[in-house]
C-alpha cells in the first residue's frame, strides 16, 4: 500500500506521520456508500440531521489543543495562531448548527384564498468535497458540516500537505455515530482528488487553486453537476490620501502576513496615494521588525514556515522576476539564521510594475507588493488590475468615496477602513477566476440545495 508522508516545514521536514493513499476501489466503494445512503439522510430532516451533528462540535471544543498542535506540526503555523484558528472555527460551526434549520425551512412565495405557493430547499446528493492545507480544521468544517446539515453525503478529500489533520478530522466526527455512507475521506494528491470527482457524484465543493478549480469546473460541465468554487485571491488595498497611517499599520500587517501570508482572501497588492507612500512603506517596515520569525513552538513566535518547500521556491521565483524587472526589496527575504525549514521573512517590495509576477499571479506567502496612484479612477484600474476578484480593502476618512471606489470594485468582499466582512452571517465567494457560488450565512446552506416550487391550488 503507498503511503502519504507528512513533513513538518519548520523542523528541517522531518517526518510528523503517514496514512495510507486511497485506492481506486477504495474510493469507488466510499462514494458508492454515499450514494446509498443520500436517501435516508435526506428523509431524517434537518431538525435531526444537525442534532446527529452536535457531539462533533462537543468533540472539537473538547481536542482543540490536540487539533491546534498538530496543525502546528503539519503546516508550520504558530500554536498561539492555530489555537486562535480552532476558537474562530468553532464559531462558525456553532452558527451552521444554530442557522440551518431557518435557512432551510419551506418560504410561502404566495397566498391567496385556497392558493398556497412555496419553496422548498431539497439537498442535492452526494458531494465530493476537496479542501486545502491553509486553515486545516476550519476549510473542512466550512465544507463538510453545512452539506450534512443540508442533507448531502460526503466523501472528503484534504490537501496532502496535512493529511494527518484529515485524518483527525475523521476520528473526532465518528462521535456523532453517523449512519454509513453519510460521511467519510479518502487520502492522496490531486490523482486521488481526480479518481473522485469522477465518480457518480452530484455536487463538487472545492476550495484551492484557481488552477484547479477551472479543472474542476470543467468536470463538472461534463457531468452537468454544480460546482461550488473558492479559489485563489489577489486583494487590493486603497490607500488615500487622508488617511491616518499610523491607524491602519496593524490591520495590513494582520491582513497580508497572518498564516504566513498563505491565506487567499489576503492583501497582496497595496495602492496607495503617492503622499503616503513614504511614511506607509516604512511605517510597514518598522512593524515587521517587532515580530519575531521561528520556531512555531514558541508562544512568542507571531510567524512560522510555509507549508513547504515547494511554496518557497514558487515564492522566491516571484520575488526574483520583480526585483529583475525593476522593484526595491524594503526588507524581508531568505532568512539566514533561521532553522532549517520553508522559511521567508515578511517582505515588503516598491516600484511593483504590472508585468511582475508578484502584481499578476496570487502570491502565496509573507510578500507585500506596493505600488501607488494619484487619482480614484486610477486606484479602481489598479485595483481590478487582476484575474482575481476575492476581496479589497479601501482605507479613507471619506465614506462616501470609500463607499463608491467599493462598487466599482470587482470582488466579492469589500472592507472599508475597520470593517470586517469575516462573520458567519455573509455570503464569501469570489468574482472573476476567484471562483463561483457562496458560502456562509444562508446564501452558503442555499447554494448547497435543489431549490423546488410546489404550487397548491
Amino acid at each position: 500500500m503507498t503511503k502519504l508522508i507528512s513533513t513538518n516545514p519548520a523542523d528541517g521536514y522531518k517526518k510528523v506521520g503517514e496514512v495510507t493513499v486511497s485506492t481506486v476501489q477504495e474510493t469507488k466503494r466510499k462514494v458508492n456508500e454515499a450514494n446509498q445512503a443520500k436517501k435516508p439522510w435526506k428523509e431524517l430532516g434537518v431538525e435531526k440531521r444537525t442534532e446527529m451533528l452536535r457531539p462533533i462540535y462537543n468533540e472539537v471544543v473538547k481536542r482543540k489543543k490536540e487539533i491546534a498542535e498538530l496543525v502546528m506540526l503539519e503546516i508550520g503555523k504558530p500554536i498561539t495562531e492555530a489555537i486562535d484558528d480552532i476558537n474562530w472555527d468553532l464559531t462558525y460551526f456553532s452558527y451552521f448548527l444554530d442557522n440551518g434549520k431557518k435557512f432551510l425551512a419551506d418560504e410561502i412565495t404566495h397566498k391567496e384564498n385556497n392558493t398556497l405557493h412555496k419553496v422548498v430547499y431539497e439537498p442535492i446528493g452526494t458531494a465530493a468535497v476537496i479542501v486545502p492545507w491553509n486553515f486545516p480544521f476550519g476549510n473542512m468544517l466550512w465544507g463538510v458540516i453545512p452539506n450534512l446539515i443540508a442533507g448531502n453525503t460526503v466523501v472528503a478529500k484534504h490537501s496532502e500537505e496535512c493529511s494527518l489533520s484529515g485524518k483527525l478530522f475523521d476520528e473526532i466526527t465518528r462521535v456523532a455515530k453517523l449512519p454509513k455512507g453519510v460521511f467519510s475521506q479518502v487520502y492522496g494528491d490531486g490523482k486521488v482528488g481526480e479518481v473522485l470527482v469522477n465518480q457518480d457524484i452530484d455536487l463538487i465543493w472545492f476550495t484551492g487553486s484557481s488552477k484547479i478549480g477551472k479543472k474542476l469546473y470543467e468536470i463538472a460541465g461534463k457531468k452537468f453537476i454544480k460546482a461550488i468554487l473558492e479559489m485563489g485571491g489577489s486583494n487590493p488595498a486603497i490607500v488615500f490620501d487622508d488617511v491616518d497611517v499610523e491607524s491602519i499599520v496593524d490591520k495590513l500587517y494582520f491582513k497580508r502576513f497572518l498564516n504566513c501570508g498563505q491565506v487567499c482572501d489576503a492583501v497582496k497588492r497595496l495602492i496607495v496615494h503617492h503622499s503616503k507612500h513614504d511614511v506607509l512603506v516604512n511605517k510597514l517596515k518598522q512593524h515587521l521588525e517587532t515580530k519575531k520569525i521561528g520556531n512555531p513552538k514558541d508562544p512568542s513566535t507571531h510567524m512560522g514556515s510555509l507549508v513547504a518547500k515547494r511554496q518557497l521556491d514558487v515564492l522566491e521565483d516571484q520575488v526574483e522576476d520583480a526585483l529583475k524587472k525593476g522593484a526595491k526589496l524594503v526588507c524581508g527575504g531568505k532568512p539566514k539564521n533561521l532553522p532549517n525549514g520553508a522559511y521567508y521573512l515578511p517582505t515588503i517590495l516598491t516600484g511593483v510594475k504590472r508585468n511582475m509576477r508578484v502584481w499578476q499571479e496570487e502570491v502565496f506567502g509573507p510578500v507585500l507588493a506596493v505600488t501607488t496612484f494619484t487619482t480614484e479612477d486610477e486606484a479602481v484600474q489598479l485595483a481590478n488590475d487582476t484575474e482575481y476578484g476575492l476581496g479589497a480593502e479601501i482605507y479613507s476618512k471619506d465614506l462616501n468615496r470609500a463607499s463608491r471606489v467599493a462598487r466599482q470594485i470587482d470582488a466579492g468582499s469589500i472592507n472599508i477602513n475597520n470593517g470586517n466582512h469575516w462573520l458567519p452571517c455573509n455570503p464569501f465567494g469570489g468574482y472573476k477566476s476567484s471562483g463561483m457560488g457562496r458560502e456562509h450565512g444562508r446564501w452558503g446552506f442555499q447554494e448547497l440545495c435543489q431549490i423546488k416550487n410546489i404550487a397548491i391550488g
